[in-house]
């Protein structure tokens, strides 16, 4: 259970907002001085403040000096500024300071409610992130996510990198491949080698096979002396084929021969040179169908694909959007040297409705430029390019999802067992009478 320290010196509201938080473990001060004994004693999660404080309640000074020190204390709390109808200008110097959010009074319950909601559901997502980094023997740099799915592929990545596998990366464009190569040598035992990535995309035909295996002084006009290849260079550590889809078919074969005896001639050369190279391949296409087009080697394809990994998008990574868009504003803010920003809710909105055909390369443009161009020190979908959703976005609660879950798992049960309420308690693992309450909870009986 998250904890909440509401931060208001009029009992009457402290009661009321304690009131209307149930699912929380509530914490209560009434100044700068016993909020920040709450803080250092209980650590909580998240707070409600209010900017008007004594000794001096009809100026914000003293709760922005108190956010200032939550903050210091704990960078990760989530704060939610709560100040008067006639002080938004310190709502937003309290947002720029660091605040998640801020609510102007008068308070109306489901809305402060659904704020405080949110701002615990991005805590939860950023803490599972941060454990997921503090894993021994994880190094996934610039990995970002708390979807299952994804910390799945984490884990896969985690497991194959001390082996010498070859590994391939399917995934859309931005969905990070490069980023988990990256991270698949920075964890095996090549580590301190190099790391070698190529486009087989972004160069010409013509070019790819020299630029690849090397050429020799004298092999075709302009070749003026020896150079190596990607291949060679790479030795004894990792070669990066980004988009090997695109590969031409001419070069499949001679890829196949080197993956085969691990030797490689330059053009124009006549000896075989040794390397000893990891081979990580990644690619946007359907290889398979370009097998069956006769497009790519089905016996190439078997040789880069020892180990396939599958990168879902972020449309199917649940709350990553949000997470994400958090992580990149802070990240360009800092690299800007603007002041520190935040969104507003029509934008986290907007976030979490929008498709992300360009996946995380497309957030990152539209967050660099919002930065840049943003007029105040909140960023909206307008800033963002996107259009926000209509109607306000459900909160999220865990009653709420507990009880979608149960609802649909009775549904199921019920449907399996034809009604039988013996049968479907047995599937459910419950007793009877529990089966009962809960038919009665959700009006299926």
């Amino acid at each position: 259970m998250l904890k909440l320290l509401i931060v208001e010196d009029d009992q009457g509201l402290r009661n009321q907002l304690s009131w209307c938080f149930e699912g929380y473990e509530i914490l209560e001060a009434e100044d700068r001085e016993s909020a920040m004994s709450r803080m250092r004693r209980h650590q909580p999660e998240l707070v409600t403040l209010d900017l008007g404080l004594p000794p001096d309640p009809a100026n914000a000074s003293e709760g922005l000096a108190l956010l200032q020190d939550i903050l210091a204390m704990d960078p990760e709390t989530k704060v939610i500024v709560v100040t008067g109808n006639d002080d938004r200008e310190n709502a937003l110097k309290a947002v720029a300071l660091g605040a998640y959010d801020y609510y102007i009074k008068p308070v109306e319950s489901d809305l402060l409610r659904m704020i405080v909601d949110r701002a615990a559901h991005l805590y939860g997502l950023e803490a599972e992130n941060r454990k997921l980094a503090r894993k021994p023997g994880a190094s996934l740099s610039g990995m970002i996510t708390a979807d299952p799915g994804m910390l799945d592929v984490c884990r896969v990545v985690e497991r194959v990198a001390p082996s010498d596998a070859t590994v391939l990366l399917l995934g859309e464009s931005g969905t990070g491949k490069e980023v988990l190569a990256r991270a698949l040598h920075d964890l095996s035992g090549r580590a301190d080698e190099r790391f070698v990535a190529i486009n087989c995309a972004a160069i010409p035909e013509n070019l790819l096979e020299s630029e690849l295996f090397g050429y020799e002084k004298g092999a075709f006009t302009g070749a003026t002396r020896q150079t190596i290849g990607r291949i060679e260079h790479a030795n004894n550590g990792t070669l990066f084929l980004d988009e090997i889809g695109d590969l031409p078919h001419s070069l499949q074969a001679k890829l196949l021969r080197f993956l085969q005896e691990r030797k490689i001639e330059r053009l124009g050369g006549r000896s075989e040179i040794p390397v000893n190279v990891r081979i990580i391949g990644a690619t946007n296409q359907d290889l398979k169908a370009l097998i069956q087009q006769g497009e790519f080697r089905e016996d190439l394809y078997y040789r880069i694909s020892e180990i396939s990994v599958s990168i879902p998008p972020l449309r199917e990574r649940k709350g990553d959007a949000t997470l994400l868009a958090h992580y990149l504003l802070d990240r360009f803010t800092q690299d800007q040297r603007r002041p520190r920003r935040g969104f507003t809710q029509d934008a986290t909105h907007a976030i979490e409705a929008y498709d992300w055909p360009g996946n995380v390369r497309e957030m990152e443009n539209l967050i660099r430029r919002a930065v840049i161009m943003a007029d105040s020190q909140l960023i909206t979908a307008k800033d963002l390019g996107l259009e926000p959703p209509e109607g306000e976005a459900p909160a999220v609660r865990l009653r709420d999802i507990r009880d979608s879950a149960e609802h649909e798992a009775i549904l199921k049960a019920m449907a399996r067992s034809k009604n039988n309420i013996a049968q479907a308690a047995d599937q459910l693992g419950i007793t009877r009478p529990t089966l009962y309450s809960l038919l009665d909870k959700f009006g299926l009986r």
